[in-house]
């Protein structure tokens, strides 16, 4: 392996927790930031020279630390840049020293407590999504927008003006106390449950999913668990992550190439891991159930029926009705449509699809044009599908999905019948 490739493994793997770290020293985003960057080129040039070391993680945090306790020393003050981030200080207290969690104090996880802290209220919540998945979670811009659904330039402009308003404001980030949790407990579920996403199906790549950013967002929603165990819609989060992470060992064949959920082995899924995840949403069920509860029923569907054609489909649209309640959202919409085409024929649900097509928050999502694709082949008005796949693969940017809705494609012009998308 080169010293290049295993830099790149060792920052999607270990960004966040370096940077929580080094934050936590500092008492400082920006210059957290500009430390953890300075560890990782460090790696580049010290690697090449001595060689991975055994614990990556560990070298690259020790020399993050390092580099900022050698900025707490040449400089008496940190006020002039980005204010206290995760600091518990009295309003009068010096910037830059480091701060021990506060006896008692709810947030014990490095990396959960940094996801807490910038989700501050005094941001706007898209503020607060943008900025966490970008700096805390490591998520590229044009990945973070992908997954938002607006353009890149929208996300940076938020990310920017996040930046500018913390400045301006003087606003104290603190790690947050009991009474702060409810507050931004929904802005962290979202930002874990995005990355999660982002993780499972990468936006773009040569991969299917990014390993580590999925390991990262299943630690966090476990650690959200045990941090309030008796919110039912932190229990669904972690109940939807791992029944669909359950799933990861049928997701490509032999060849690498994706499998759709209707043609997995089913066999080759976690059963632990599925019962596991059962068992978490069985418990988030409560009288009002929240989207992400909503969300793990609807995997639980799926990771219940022992085959694709077992699949509770009534149960399913009847669950995104809920969701659709709890959460109106396009995406919801778009995938009730997916699940109405078995529960009452590709008609109606094409009629639903054109409904939701004019969002323009589905501008550039490329399951919108695959779905209408698969409903349209069904009713056999095979050449529309065709131009609606071709649409589908202009906008496709993760390579096994291309090679998936490219070979579709072809087998569309076939006419042949192929499973649905």
């Amino acid at each position: 392996m080169s010293v290049e490739v295993a830099v790149e493994q060792a920052h999607r793997r270990c960004w966040g927790s370096v940077l929580a770290s080094t934050a936590r020293l500092l008492g400082d985003l920006d210059l957290a930031q500009e430390v953890s960057q300075d560890a990782f080129v460090a790696a580049l040039e010290t690697w090449g020279v001595r060689g991975v070391p055994d614990n990556p993680d560990a070298w690259l945090t020790t020399t993050a630390r390092r580099r900022a306790l050698d900025l707490l020393r040449r400089q008496a003050t940190l006020r002039r840049k980005l204010p206290l981030l995760v600091a518990d200080l009295d309003d009068d207290a010096g910037a830059g020293q480091r701060i021990e969690p506060e006896e008692g104090g709810a947030v014990r996880d490095e990396l959960l407590r940094l996801v807490f802290a910038c989700c501050h209220p005094a941001l706007s919540r898209d503020a607060q999504v943008s900025l966490t998945l970008r700096l805390v979670c490591g998520v590229p811009t044009r990945e973070v927008a992908a997954a938002l659904l607006v353009p890149e330039p929208t996300v940076a402009a938020r990310i920017t003006r996040a930046k500018k308003k913390i400045t301006a404001a003087a606003i104290p980030y603190r790690v947050p106390r009991d009474a702060d949790l409810p507050v931004r407990l929904d802005a962290v579920l979202g930002v874990v449950y995005l990355a999660f996403t982002l993780g499972h199906t990468a936006p773009g790549g040569e991969r299917v999913d990014d390993a580590a950013l999925v390991e990262r967002a299943v630690h966090l929603a476990r650690a959200l668990v045990e941090l309030m165990p008796d919110e039912p819609e932190a229990r669904g989060l972690l109940g939807l992550v791992l029944l669909t992470h359950a799933r990861r060992g049928a997701r490509v064949d032999g060849q690498g190439r994706l499998v759709l959920l209707e043609q997995q082995d089913r066999s080759r899924w976690d059963a632990a891991m599925v019962a596991d995840g059962l068992a978490w949403t069985r418990s988030a069920m409560a009288p009002r159930p929240g989207r992400f509860a909503l969300q793990a029923a609807v995997a639980a569907c799926h990771a219940a029926a022992p085959t694709w054609q077992d699949t509770p489909w009534r149960e399913v649209v009847r669950l995104h009705d809920l969701l659709l309640e709890a959460w109106p959202s396009p995406v919801v919409r778009l995938n009730r449509a997916a699940a109405l085409s078995y529960a009452d024929g590709p008609a109606p649900a094409l009629a639903e699809v054109d409904a939701v097509a004019g969002d323009q928050r589905l501008a550039g999502y490329h399951y919108l044009p695959a779905a209408r694709a698969e409903l349209l082949h069904r009713l056999g008005r095979h050449d529309e599908a065709a131009d609606e796949l071709a649409r589908a693969i202009a906008l496709c940017r993760n390579a096994s999905e291309l090679d998936h809705l490219t070979r579709r494609l072809a087998s569309v012009r076939q006419g042949v019948a192929g499973p649905p998308r």
